[in-house]
C-alpha cells in the first residue's frame, strides 16, 4: 500500500472547507489596483523609465496617436504640472453617449473594429481604464460636433457624469488624471523621461506635433532624426535609411562597444524587442555575408551598431499588457511572417544601397574586419577568464545572488536588483537586510581599475571586471542581464565617489547600454540620523537634517553616518525597501561622454586640479557652516 504524505490531511482539510463562501468576484477596478502589475508592470516613483506613472500616460498618448495613425489628428498637447497630467488631442472625439464606457467597462473601446484600427497599438480597451482605476482622479472631456460630454472618476468610480453641453472647442478628447499616491507612494515625473516617449512618438509619426510644457516636437526624417538625436557622435559612415510599407529601418557603426537599438511596433516603443528585432538583427547579419561573400561572425558584423526599426502589424500580440515585447510570428492573420517580411525587406533594399554606394561598403567591411582581430585577440584571455569567474562564482566569494533574476519577458521579476559595493562591513550590513528574493549583492576588493582608454581585453584579464561582468551576465551584450537594476552603493565619501566614477568608466567604455537602456542608479543612503525618545528621521541631505531638528524639538540625537558599513543591518533594510531611493544614471545627447571620461579619468591636468581644489573649499566652507549652525 503506498504510504500516505505528511500533509494529506491538511489537504483534505482544505477541500473540505472550499466552499460558495471562498469565491470572490472583482469589480474591473478592484481587480486592477489588487494585481497593477498585470496592467501597467511595475508600480515605481517614476526614477526609472518603465515606472507605472509612465505607462498610465503611455496609454492616453497611444490612443490619441491612434487618431493621427487614422489621419484624424496633427496636434497633440501634453503638460504635466506637479502630478498632474494633461493629454490633449484634435482627433475626433469619443463619441459622446459613449464616453463614460470607454473608461468604466472593460473590453469596451473603438479598437474591436479591426477595420478602423487596422495597425493600432493596443486592440483590448484596457488602457483607458487601467489609467482611471490606478489614478486618484480622472476627468475626461470628449468634443465633438460643437458639443461636449464630461465624466469625472475618483480612483475609477464615476462622481460625476456631465449631461451634453454646447462647446465651442475643436474636436478631439482631453483626459486629465493624477497618479494615486496610494498606489505608487512618493513618486514623480522626471521630464527628460517624457520628453524620450514624446521624440519617439514624433520619430514614428513623422508631421505630428506635440506640444509638452510649451515647447513643440516635430520630426521630418523619422528614424533617422531619432538616431541622430540619441547619437553622442557621428558614425563610422553616413545613416543608412530605408522606407517601405508598414516598414522602416536606419542604421550605422559607431565606435562604442555593444550594440544599440530602437524597436518599435505600430508606434509603441518595445524597449525588451521582440519577432521583429531578432529578425532585423539577422536579416543584417545574412545581408552582410551575402554581398561580402564571407562569413563573418554575427557578433563582427554587429559589434558598435546603431539602429532602428519600426513595423506596422495588423493586430500585434504582445508578452504584456505594457506592450514592450512583440510577440507576433506574423504580419497579421493572411501576412507573410515577421521574419520573411522584414529579411526580404533588408536582403534588397541593403544590397541596392551597398552596391550604389561602394565607400560606405568599404568603410563597413573594415569595421567588422576590425572587430574580427580584437575578437580573437582577446578570445584565448576570454576562455581563462570563464573558467575563473566559474570557479569563483562556485565558491559564491564575491555575488551573494538572489532567487528571482531580471527576464524581459516577465512583468513580475522588473524589481530584480544587483548591489554593487566595496569592503566586508558594508556588503554584510546589505546582505543582511536584503530581499533575497530580489536583490543580490557583489563585492567589490578595494578600488576598480582605471579603465579609461583601454581596450576590452581588461575587462578579462582584469579579475574584478571579469567576475562583475560574469555576475551581470552581460559578456555577449546586456539582452540576458540578469538584473534588471544594476544599483552602485558607495560611501559618499572622496573614496566612494572614486569608485563610482570608476565604476561608470567601466560602463561607459565597454557596456554603454546597461546606461542608455536606464539600468544603472546610484544608491541613496542617509547622511545623518536624527532622533529623540519618541521618532527617528532619516536626513539624506543638510536641508532634511536642519528641518528634522527643528521638528522634532531641542537637543535631538544626531548622528552622522561616514560610511555604508557604520549603518546597521536593521536600519540598512529601511534604505532598499519600497522606499529606496535611487537616482538614475542617465545620458543624453548633449552630453560629451568621452570628454567627461578625459576629464575626470585622463590624466593629470592642471584643470582638474584646480576644479578638485575649488569644490574641497566649497565642501570645507559646507562643513563649517554646518557646525555654527549644528
Amino acid at each position: 500500500m503506498a504510504q500516505i504524505p505528511i500533509f494529506a490531511p491538511k489537504f483534505l482539510k482544505m477541500l473540505a472547507d472550499y466552499s460558495e463562501e471562498h469565491i470572490k468576484t472583482l469589480e474591473w477596478r478592484e481587480h486592477i489596483r489588487l494585481r497593477p502589475g498585470m496592467y501597467i508592470g511595475k508600480l515605481g516613483d517614476g526614477s526609472s523609465q518603465d515606472d507605472g506613472v509612465y505607462v498610465l500616460l503611455k496609454e492616453i498618448m497611444d490612443n490619441a496617436i491612434d487618431e493621427y495613425m487614422m489621419g484624424n489628428c496633427k496636434k497633440i498637447d501634453v503638460s504635466i504640472a506637479g502630478r498632474k497630467v494633461r493629454v490633449r488631442d484634435y482627433g475626433r472625439g469619443i463619441p459622446l453617449d459613449k464616453t463614460l464606457d470607454v473608461f468604466s467597462k472593460m473590453n469596451t473601446g473603438a479598437k474591436y473594429d479591426s477595420k478602423a484600427f487596422k495597425k493600432s497599438v493596443g486592440l483590448n480597451g484596457v488602457g483607458g481604464k487601467a489609467v482611471n482605476a490606478l489614478s486618484s482622479t480622472l476627468a475626461v472631456k470628449s468634443f465633438r460636433d460643437k458639443q461636449v460630454k464630461t465624466v469625472e472618476f475618483k480612483r475609477g468610480v464615476t462622481v460625476n457624469d456631465c449631461p451634453i453641453a454646447p462647446a465651442d472647442e475643436e474636436n478631439g478628447t482631453e483626459v486629465v488624471f493624477e497618479p494615486d499616491e496610494e498606489m505608487f507612494g512618493n513618486y514623480f515625473f522626471i521630464s527628460e523621461y517624457v520628453e524620450t516617449m514624446i521624440k519617439n512618438y514624433v520619430y514614428l509619426n513623422a508631421g505630428l506635433q506635440i506640444n509638452f510644457n510649451d515647447t513643440k516636437y516635430m520630426s521630418r526624417n523619422g528614424l533617422a532624426d531619432l538616431l541622430n538625436e540619441n547619437m553622442n557622435r557621428e558614425g563610422l559612415y553616413p545613416l543608412i535609411h530605408l522606407k517601405g510599407n508598414d516598414i522602416e529601418a536606419a542604421f550605422t557603426h559607431g565606435q562604442q562597444y555593444g550594440e544599440d537599438y530602437y524597436s518599435f511596433v505600430n508606434g509603441q516603443n518595445t524597449t525588451q524587442g521582440g519577432t521583429h528585432l531578432i529578425a532585423f538583427r539577422e536579416a543584417l547579419v545574412k545581408t552582410f555575408r551575402e554581398f561580402y561573400k564571407k562569413d563573418y561572425d554575427p557578433a563582427d558584423i554587429r559589434s558598435s551598431i546603431v539602429a532602428a526599426i519600426s513595423i506596422k502589424v495588423e493586430e500585434p500580440v504582445f508578452e504584456s499588457q505594457t506592450k514592450t515585447k512583440l510577440g507576433s510570428k506574423d504580419m497579421g492573420p493572411q501576412g507573410p511572417s515577421v521574419r520573411n517580411f522584414i529579411s526580404e525587406f533588408i536582403k534588397k533594399h541593403l544590397d541596392d544601397y551597398l552596391h550604389k554606394n561602394p565607400e560606405t561598403a568599404k568603410t563597413i567591411q573594415k569595421k567588422i574586419q576590425d572587430a574580427e582581430k580584437e575578437r580573437k585577440a582577446i578570445s584565448s584571455i576570454q576562455k581563462l577568464a570563464r573558467e575563473r569567474s566559474k570557479k569563483v562564482s562556485l565558491h559564491n566569494k564575491k555575488l551573494r545572488d538572489c532567487r528571482t533574476h531580471y527576464n524581459t519577458g516577465d512583468s513580475d521579476k522588473l524589481d530584480s536588483t544587483i548591489f554593487i559595493t566595496e569592503g566586508d562591513s558594508a556588503s554584510g550590513s546589505i546582505t543582511k537586510s536584503r530581499n533575497v528574493e530580489t536583490q543580490a549583492v557583489f563585492s567589490l576588493r578595494g578600488k576598480p581599475l582605471n579603465s579609461f582608454g583601454l581596450t576590452k581585453k581588461i575587462v578579462y584579464e582584469n579579475e574584478e571586471f571579469n567576475l562583475l561582468q560574469a555576475a551581470l551576465n552581460i559578456e555577449d551584450g546586456i539582452e540576458n542581464l540578469r538584473y534588471n537594476y544594476v544599483v552602485i552603493a558607495t560611501d559618499a565619501d572622496v573614496d566612494g565617489m572614486h569608485i563610482r566614477l570608476l565604476l561608470l568608466t567601466f560602463f561607459l567604455q565597454f557596456f554603454p547600454d546597461l546606461v542608455r537602456k536606464g539600468h544603472v542608479y546610484i544608491l541613496q543612503t542617509p547622511l545623518f540620523r536624527v532622533r529623540n525618545k519618541k521618532e527617528t528621521r532619516y536626513c539624506y541631505t543638510h536641508n532634511e537634517r536642519q528641518k528634522a531638528i527643528r521638528t522634532l524639538g531641542p537637543n535631538p540625537e544626531i548622528t552622522r553616518f561616514k560610511g555604508l558599513g557604520e549603518i546597521s543591518p536593521d536600519e540598512f533594510k529601511h534604505f532598499i525597501g519600497k522606499d529606496m531611493r535611487l537616482e538614475p544614471v542617465r545620458m543624453k545627447k548633449d552630453d560629451a561622454v568621452n570628454g567627461y571620461l578625459e576629464f575626470y579619468m585622463g590624466k593629470n591636468t592642471p584643470e582638474r586640479q584646480d576644479f578638485i581644489i575649488q569644490n574641497l573649499k566649497l565642501e570645507e566652507d559646507k562643513v563649517e557652516e554646518e557646525a555654527v549652525i549644528g
